[in-house]
């Protein structure tokens, strides 16, 4: 079935700036909260929200066999457990409806005014019912650095690391959408030169430039998924931000890995942009040496050209610039990242998240976490405004980006934007 939404001569009858992550041809989806408190799945395009179960109650989607209220629910999983068939359906018909020379439903003032919603009518939810999620840990560079940091440089990455997509089994009750603020994690840490731990608040807390992406219903329980079938069950990606305390890290992690570090809370962009709009950015990944074993072995262009940004800003400051990376540098791929994961028979749901882990470039600039961009601290960041940062501190709003782009047009993910706040105070909190 032919990627018409892809066409990059398209254009829609509502209006898109250059710049914008959601021209015609991403057609993203989402959940979102609308101006009469009605909760439905909806797509975007420019900035006008779609509201996706009125366009399918007023027969927009008559000629695709889908249930009256695919679109009438509070999360994306029903609608991603229909299938890669289902979802490009779905993408092209939109796609139609909304192209520029299509009269049907632009002229109709009536449905125009129950479809369409500005940004500021609506609220973003979480798109999916995240039952299971999976943090790797894929980036070369990124392991690299942290292993330089806290074992032998010439032994940087473990014996396992080339030869594995490593990860861990992450907390999923703590992922939030963009907007929704962070505390600063409690728990105990290892002072410098002490041999007790102390409790307290984490000082040393953390951003990680990630990506995640969703998956449909995958397999049986004991069923492998062949590396070459892999990306039929991706439904799409988000950015995320692996919020990470990583003095109690240090002082948890061993024997068994991160715990109290990271479950506190995940950020995620509130769009997910389809595998099908990032096809005309595949690029080819970074060489694999040595060769992975035949089950995580792939040809062609497995990986994707996404550029990542991520900004911090002081409460009362001006916005910095902290790092530039991009997607492409990931060492392991997606595919062969959800084929290891199901090597063992693990079963795979609809709405499941899988991170990519920190995603750090070649260069100090595109390192993707405070850890490494100040060298655990050692080499502080000097913002705009004079004042300096080991890690992020409270009142501080850290945000993520990421576009594709080529000679054609831009797609884009929006960004997932996430102000830390003081520890939880019960007396507080309870106040409001």
């Amino acid at each position: 079935m032919p990627h018409t939404a892809n066409d990059p001569k398209k254009q829609s009858w509502i209006p898109v700036s250059q710049d914008s992550d959601f021209p015609i041809q991403n057609i993203p989806f989402g959940v979102f909260l609308t101006r009469d408190d009605v909760i439905t799945i909806g797509t975007r395009i420019g900035d006008k929200a779609i509201d996706l179960g009125a366009l399918h109650q007023l027969g927009y989607f008559e000629d695709i066999p889908l249930t009256d209220d695919i679109f009438l629910q509070d999360s994306l999983n029903d609608f991603i457990s229909d299938g890669k068939k289902t979802w490009r359906l779905v993408r092209n018909r939109i796609s139609e409806i909304f192209e520029k020379e299509n009269s049907e439903l632009r002229d109709n003032e009536e449905h125009c005014k129950i479809v369409l919603f500005d940004l500021d009518e609506i609220e973003m939810q979480l798109p999916v019912q995240i039952g299971d999620y999976t943090d790797f840990y894929s980036s070369k560079e990124h392991a690299t650095n942290v292993g330089t940091m806290f074992r032998d440089p010439n032994n940087a990455l473990l014996p396992n690391w080339l030869h594995i997509p490593v990860g861990y089994h992450g907390r999923s009750s703590s992922i939030i959408p963009s907007g929704i603020p962070v505390h600063r994690p409690m728990g105990q840490t290892l002072p410098l030169g002490e041999i007790n731990p102390v409790y307290g608040p984490s000082k040393r807390v953390d951003f990680e430039l990630e990506m995640a992406f969703i998956t449909t219903d995958a397999n049986l329980l004991g069923e492998p998924i062949p590396v070459g079938e892999a990306e039929d069950y991706i439904f799409g990606m988000v950015l995320f931000n692996d919020w990470s305390a990583r003095d109690i890290q240090k002082w948890e992690y061993v024997p068994l890995g991160p715990f109290l570090a990271k479950n506190f809370a995940s950020s995620i962009s509130p769009w997910i942009v389809t595998i099908d709009a990032l096809e005309p950015f595949r690029v080819e990944g970074p060489e694999q040496d040595p060769k992975p074993l035949p089950y995580l072995q792939t040809t062609g262009k497995k990986s994707f050209d996404i550029n990542l940004e991520v900004e911090l800003t002081p409460e009362n400051g001006e916005t910095a610039i902290l790092t530039r990376s991009n997607f492409k540098y990931m060492y392991w791929n997606m595919a062969q990242q959800l084929a290891h994961h199901t090597v063992n028979g693990c079963k795979v749901n609809s709405g499941d998240m899988m991170a990519s882990g920190t995603i750090s470039g070649p260069t100090p600039d595109s390192y993707g976490s405070m850890l490494e961009l100040t060298w655990g601290g050692k080499n502080p960041i000097k913002l705009n405004d004079g004042s300096e940062r080991k890690f992020v501190e409270d009142g501080d709003t850290i945000t993520v980006k990421g576009y594709c782009r080529n000679a054609d047009y831009r797609i884009g993910f929006g960004e997932v934007s996430s102000k830390l706040l003081p520890p939880y105070n019960p007396k507080k909190n309870n106040k409001h």
